[in-house]
């Protein structure tokens, strides 16, 4: 399981949800293991169904523990080679090809991410749109919903993102592709966090810049004997 969850609002109550979503996913996580091993009494559940009941506790928590604060989430399910994308937010998940490929890409839960979606607006509108920031879902809210995408199985050379959106915010697909698809991924890792910081420093005014915090997970399958 790979999970990314952003505070929102750049608070210490927003940095508090991120944490006890990520904690409630580990916990949740654990317990399935020893569940499978025998470890504990009762029978073991799926992951989806570990996952989603992990989010919704976390729901809970934040909503009793926290003063107001909220995160996005992004989580990837995987077993063997195949994954599924599980969201709360504008946190997002996308599957590039070898060649770069759009596979899969989940849809931000905000006004401009379903404007893209719906072909109102196009990519590079919706980096300079003044309302990117607004965001129309997140754990720690009494409606709190989570998107639940489709299984897809990955080739070999498969590159597997999830990030929260301060890499969407400033790079273009196209753009993050041409930087994680080739060669080995910890110096992929270390272009994309470059290339993204050196656009969230552009001045202001100057075209797409999005100051905010960047998290990201770069992940690809294993190639047996390769």
């Amino acid at each position: 399981m790979l999970v990314v969850a952003d505070g929102v609002g750049g608070s210490r109550a927003g940095r508090q949800a991120a944490a006890l979503a990520v904690q409630a996913l580990a916990a949740a996580t654990q317990r399935l293991t020893q569940e499978l091993r025998g470890e504990t009494d009762g029978p073991a559940g799926g992951l989806r169904g570990t996952i989603l009941d992990a989010i919704e506790r976390a729901n809970r928590e934040i909503l009793s523990q926290t003063a107001g604060g909220a995160c996005t989430l992004a989580v990837v399910e995987l077993i063997g080679r195949t994954m599924r994308p599980y969201h709360v937010g504008d946190a997002a998940v996308l599957l590039l090809g070898q060649r770069g490929r759009l596979k899969t890409q989940t849809v931000a839960h905000s006004p401009v991410g379903f404007a893209l979606e719906s072909g109102m607006l196009d990519e590079r509108a919706a980096l300079l749109h003044e309302e990117r920031h607004l965001v129309s879902n997140v754990v720690g809210a009494e409606e709190m919903r989570i998107e639940i995408g489709a299984p897809r199985r990955l080739a070999p050379r498969d590159t597997l993102i999830v990030a929260s959106d301060g890499l969407y915010d400033n790079l273009r697909i196209e753009e993050i592709a041409t930087l994680v698809c080739r060669g080995p991924l910890e110096p992929a890792a270390e272009l994309l966090a470059a290339a993204v910081g050196l656009r969230m420093q552009a001045a202001e005014g100057a075209g797409i810049a999005k100051p905010d915090d960047l998290t990201f997970i770069l992940f690809r399958p294993t190639i047996v004997g390769g």
